[in-house]
């Protein structure tokens, strides 16, 4: 790979080769090579901007959670030497809470929880990025409940006038990539499920998914079959029922001995006007970032089924935008 150290056998290789380095081996200070000086991170609470504050940030979760693992799942990526690329990483964090910080006292409690991070890299830097955690995940396992959190960042941050906001696209920069992926055919059939579910169609979740398929969920919420899988589509749809959905980033992938797969970065749009896995409407504004990961087998009504969904809002930050507008 062009400008890339030798060492990377391709870019699957780099990324959850860099992310070890930097996260487990404690190579914190690797950051300033791997990650251009100037890189937006954009996150569903917020948008923070240069490898500095990545090196902070770092520093901070290593000190409350000091035996945190990066379990590197998958690299669904994207692009070309000339062009540069793009990485969607799926990770399963385990980790224990020993130590104190952004999540209060230390409990002791273990927790995992899924991360999907598009890295967008050229010449063996990393220079752009949009991430979700699963936040929510995270505090629940904490024995926190996320709406709760959220209250207590806005109280710490000095109320809903000072607090910081999450992440909308007002508040976005151009970190440089421009792309939106490929047009494999698994990425085109993925964005098409998604969009129908969107539009309330939720009927094609059982003409789509596998009857066996296994979700990874927003909450830590792991379910298997379709009525776990609808439960959740519905939830999030139903609190923001009228909310504009938009795909911004597809790819499709049938290579490196895994299944067919599909990585999709999308967003919600739109007011607070339902109820649904928020409670009761509040007419609040609110950006949901979404991100998610699929696989598909052979076991559906046309011979293919989405077998595997991995899909990931922060319902921290969600929570945060609709308490700073009550």
């Amino acid at each position: 790979m062009k400008g890339f150290e030798p060492k990377w056998k391709d870019l699957p290789d780099y990324i959850i080769g860099v992310t070890k380095a930097i996260w487990e081996d404690r190579g914190v200070g690797t950051l300033n090579s791997y990650y251009a000086a100037d890189i937006p991170v954009r996150s569903p609470m917020g948008i923070t901007r240069g490898n500095q504050a990545v090196i902070a940030s770092t520093m901070a979760t290593i000190n409350e959670f000091p035996d945190r693992e990066l379990l590197g799942e998958d690299v669904i990526w994207s692009g070309s030497d000339d062009a540069g690329y793009l990485s969607s990483h799926r990770l399963l964090t385990k980790a224990t809470h020993t130590g104190n910080g952004q999540f209060g006292s230390a409990t002791d409690k273990p927790c995992q929880a899924y991360i999907l991070a598009d890295c967008a890299v050229k010449e063996g830097v990393i220079y752009d990025e949009w991430l979700v955690r699963d936040y929510g995940g995270i505090v629940r396992q904490l024995g926190i409940n996320p709406r709760h959190y959220a209250a207590c960042l806005i109280d710490r941050e000095g109320g809903a006038q000072n607090a910081n906001p999450p992440f909308t696209p007002a508040a976005d920069v151009d970190g440089g990539y421009h792309g939106t992926g490929n047009d494999n055919s698994w990425g085109q059939r993925y964005a098409a499920t998604l969009t129908r579910i969107m539009d309330h169609d939720f009927a094609h979740i059982r003409d789509s998914y596998d009857r066996a398929v296994l979700g990874e969920y927003a909450g830590a919420n792991r379910v298997a079959g379709w009525d776990g899988v609808l439960a959740f589509w519905v939830g999030l749809r139903a609190s923001f029922s009228h909310a504009t959905f938009k795909i911004h980033h597809r790819i499709g992938m049938d290579a490196d001995m895994m299944p067919p797969r599909a990585a999709i970065r999308w967003s919600l749009d739109g007011v607070h006007d339902g109820w649904g896995s928020f409670g009761e409407p509040t007419g609040a504004p609110v950006h949901v970032m979404g991100m998610c990961h699929a696989e598909f087998g052979p076991y559906g009504p046309d011979g293919i089924g989405l077998r595997r969904e991995f899909a990931l809002y922060d319902e921290v930050a969600i929570w945060k935008q609709i308490l700073m507008h009550m």
